[in-house]
């Protein structure tokens, strides 16, 4: 007999082998692309030196002589890279921001000793991210907590204070309409820090902030508790998270009111500022409850299933969440969570990828601490916790280097009524590049005992792998980490034999 394993895309890794029969179990840096398991594509580095700190954020922007530009934002330091080299352009003054969280207020948080003996900590303490935007050629980058720097293209220069900006900036962001926001900062009047208010600027004049007839800067503050998290830019809306609810930015154009922020989600905050991606008109991020969530314009936030999220609910680094980042991947149709893995430690060492063609879920360990798409780079661009900063999806090793792969099925009832012999495995892969080990494990009861064979090594054009051993239940692993490796993996046939009723 010949049984094709024709199995379908994602994995199904939160319930058991036996549960999750008929379906792949376990990955690590394979996504399913067009339905069928593929090796992810290598990385190289971007540019010899590394950038200085732990990366949180990327943007790349091309200037007026449409030269790209890549910005980095680290806890100490702002830097960009721009025709080959790489520039310190730190606001002067600018000292360090913290590496770790350690949580919001309250008793343990903090730094040790801070505050008054057996009192809760009065502040909240986050790892340094940065809010990067485009103004024209020009770069705006925003510490949190921090003040709004302007950048002026000039590599001599460092990026300054922006003109009349609030002095302390939750996140930042531009408009559309050519308006800097400022969410979560001071109160105009009072000059009081408010985590639920946000100001704009005047349209295409990003150092008018002063609310008057004459101009289109205003200030708003959004009902509700908890304090703004982020904001991103959705078509000519904008999006606006706090801790416990999703806020939809319309431009209504009036200069007594010229946006308009209705609520459009209850408890469906975001867990931290690079936590949300957004691909066309939807918007995809993770909660402060560890779940996976969607919105489409027009529609309402909704959770997204995902059958592998056990392992970063159960392994998250505790107090970490500001350091997760969501990206997406145009050429693949895909998003990307980098996350902290506290089996790793306190930086992100693990990723979840889910295909937009069809829901399917995948990960891998891979450390990345910022993650951004390609465009205008032709690749996208990743940061590893040394500061080394590289180009995604190029090639197919590790900057030269092998790096590991894996998928793995669940249970395969291959003669549910009988026992059977499995006698060999005829491959069926495409574009394998180096050896591919397969192994195969079979038992003949859901908690039995277990029996593998292999690994074998396939190398490209082998076209039988042979080999002797009986069951109910057969799992199949495929697994390469030469360098250069990739494969794409089709229906590999079962070449198996009744063997009894046992």
């Amino acid at each position: 007999m010949r049984i094709p394993l024709d199995i379908p895309p994602g994995l199904n890794g939160d319930d058991s082998s036996f549960a999750a029969a008929g379906r792949w179990a376990d990955a690590s840096n394979v996504r399913f692309h067009r339905g069928r398991p593929q090796v992810i594509g290598g990385w190289e580095r971007l540019m010899d030196s590394s950038v200085t700190g732990l990366c949180r954020s990327v943007l790349p922007w091309t200037d007026r002589a449409a030269v790209l530009n890549i910005a980095f934002g680290t806890h100490s330091k702002l830097q960009v890279f721009k025709g080959g080299g790489l520039y310190d352009v730190t606001p002067a003054g600018l000292a360090a921001g913290l590496v770790d969280g350690t949580g919001g207020q309250g008793f343990g948080t903090g730094a040790y000793s801070t505050g008054n003996w057996s009192e809760p900590s009065s502040g909240d303490y986050f790892p340094r991210t940065w809010s990067l935007a485009a103004w024209g050629e020009n770069l705006l980058a925003c510490p949190r907590d921090g003040g709004i720097y302007s950048w002026t293209n000039n590599t001599a220069a460092a990026s300054a204070a922006l003109a009349n900006a609030p002095a302390r900036v939750t996140h930042m962001l531009v408009a559309p309409t050519d308006q800097v926001f400022a969410l979560g900062c001071n109160e105009e009047v009072s000059g009081t820090f408010n985590p639920l208010c946000l100001r704009h600027s005047s349209v295409r004049n990003n150092t008018e902030w002063e609310t008057t007839a004459s101009t289109t800067a205003r200030e708003y503050i959004l009902p509700g508790g908890g304090r703004i998290v982020a904001g991103r830019v959705i078509g000519p809306y904008l999006l606006i998270w706090t801790s416990h609810a999703l806020f939809l930015g319309s431009f209504v154009g009036s200069l007594t009111q010229p946006w308009r922020f209705d609520r459009v989600g209850e408890t469906c905050g975001l867990i931290g500022p690079n936590a949300a991606v957004v691909v066309g008109q939807q918007a995809f991020w993770l909660g402060p409850d560890l779940q996976f969530y969607r919105y489409v314009l027009g529609g309402a936030p909704e959770a997204l299933p995902c059958p592998i999220r056990e392992g970063l609910a159960d392994n998250l680094a505790a107090s970490q969440g500001d350091k997760i980042v969501a990206s997406s991947s145009s050429a693949f149709s895909e998003i990307r969570f980098d996350y902290p893995d506290a089996r790793e430690g306190a930086e992100n060492s693990r990723y979840l990828l889910m295909s937009l063609a069809d829901g399917a879920w995948s990960r891998g360990i891979m450390a990345r601490t910022a993650m951004i798409d390609a465009g205008p780079s032709q690749f996208p661009i990743g940061v590893d916790p040394g500061g080394a900063a590289y180009w995604h999806e190029r090639g197919a090793s590790a900057d030269g280097g092998g790096f590991a792969w894996f998928v793995e099925s669940a249970d395969q009832l291959l003669a549910p009524e009988a026992t059977a012999m499995v006698r060999g495995l005829w491959p069926d892969m495409a574009d394998q590049v180096g050896p591919v080990s397969v192994s195969i494990t079979s038992r003949f009861t859901p908690q039995g005992e277990e029996t593998t064979k292999g690994a074998y090594s396939m190398a490209p054009g082998a076209d039988r792998v042979d080999l002797r051993m009986t069951g109910r239940m057969f799992r199949v692993r495929f697994a390469g980490g030469s360098a250069p490796t990739a494969c794409r993996i089709g229906r590999p046939v079962f070449d198996i034999a009744p063997a009894g009723s046992r």
